[in-house]
């Protein structure tokens, strides 16, 4: 058993460089992005599915339900940081690191504040985990993931992963909770069939 740590496919606004609003669509680059890493998982022995309600993210687990066949819940807790009054703003006009770890963002979500959610959805997460009679996948995004990675996981010293779109982290499915695989998206190089890693 393991869990499947998922980013969505590569999102329009992904595409345009503009931080992201709450119902942007994935690109075409997106979907086939998604395509390949179904393939990739085909074989994974996922049982259930866990994914963001937002858009971008919703897509990339249809695509992951139409090659495994297993269910899909949608969990808020697994949205993306909320930026609040900066979504829908191109990078290139931005004055600030959005990224940086004192800025908060007016309308939007403190650092504490989605620090705290993802600590919340993370136990749902572990919780699903533990009752599913196989492996599960969470589509989220790619500062949940990271946020996960570094409250969370045992991870490999020194780690400073990319989250490149569709990146897939492989995870232990029970304590310790050890990363087999972390940030990968080979699947995007050449479009493996039937392998989990």
């Amino acid at each position: 058993m393991a869990i499947y740590l998922v980013r969505h496919g590569e999102s329009v606004s992904n595409a345009a460089r503009i931080v992201q609003l709450p119902d942007v669509r994935l690109s075409p680059a997106g979907i086939e992005q998604a395509e390949h890493l179904a393939r990739r998982l085909a074989d994974g022995g996922i049982t259930h599915i866990l994914s963001s309600d937002l858009p971008r993210a919703t897509m990339t687990a249809d695509v992951l339900h139409r090659v495994t066949g297993a269910p899909v819940t949608l969990d808020p807790g697994l949205q993306e940081r909320s930026y609040g009054d900066i979504r829908g703003t191109p990078y290139s006009a931005l004055c600030v690191d959005i990224f940086a770890a004192d800025y908060e963002p007016p309308g939007g979500e403190t650092w504490a504040e989605f620090h705290a959610r993802v600590d919340a959805v993370w136990a749902r997460v572990l919780a699903a985990a533990a009752r599913t009679p196989g492996s599960l996948a969470v589509v989220t995004h790619g500062l949940v993931c990271q946020a996960v990675l570094d409250r969370h996981l045992d991870a490999p010293p020194g780690a400073a992963p990319i989250w490149g779109n569709t990146a897939l982290t492989i995870i232990d499915g029970t304590p310790p909770r050890h990363v087999q695989l972390l940030a990968s998206t080979a699947h995007l190089d050449a479009a493996p069939t039937g392998s989990a890693v």
